[in-house]
């Protein structure tokens, strides 16, 4: 089974069944209550830099949608890579358009122990074509380059500029 629609997202061929998923009923509640610890917007971003994945949220045909993916931060701004004709693709403005509003979400919690992070970035995403990843459109010397997850060739990258940035980490009352 594979998904086209995944963007840059894990291969989907490898079959998982239902006796392989950690279930919420497996996972014992560990004692204690949690409390969740607002995070300032640079730690907020640096976790999201060392996660390996996210999803990120846009408009499909009016309709809420959402990819997993996993990405880059170049420059303080979000780096997607994508293919042609991939839903995400199509829903973002190429050019010098200011882009679409879109919401991208990263975390890493334990499931034992109900505690990690997430965070959330609200922002304008823009498409760049082949052209504006080779004339420097994401700085100077840096690649947006996050490993594809699927074998398409990925010829364009989603730039996500961080308008408003939400992290949260849960710790131990």
């Amino acid at each position: 089974m594979v998904n086209d629609e995944i963007e840059g997202g894990a291969p989907t061929d490898d079959r998982v069944t239902g006796a392989d998923l950690l279930t919420q009923r497996d996972v014992p509640n560990l004692p204690g209550p949690r409390r969740l610890v607002s995070l300032a917007r640079d730690e907020a971003l640096a976790l999201l830099a060392e996660a390996p994945f996210g999803r990120i949220v846009f408009t499909e045909h009016a309709l809420p949608a959402i990819r997993l993916v996993n990405h880059v931060l170049v420059e303080g701004r979000i780096v997607i890579r994508t293919h042609r004709g991939a839903a995400l693709t199509s829903a973002l403005p190429t050019g010098d358009d200011r882009g679409t509003v879109v919401v991208y979400q990263a975390d890493a919690v334990d499931t034992r122990t109900r505690l990690g992070w997430s965070v959330t970035v609200t922002g304008y995403a823009r498409l760049l074509t082949p052209e504006d990843l080779t004339d420097g459109s994401l700085g100077d010397g840096h690649r947006a380059d996050p490993a594809p997850w699927f074998d398409a060739e990925m010829t364009h990258a989603v730039v996500l500029d961080p308008e408003i940035v939400n992290g949260m980490r849960m710790v131990p009352a």
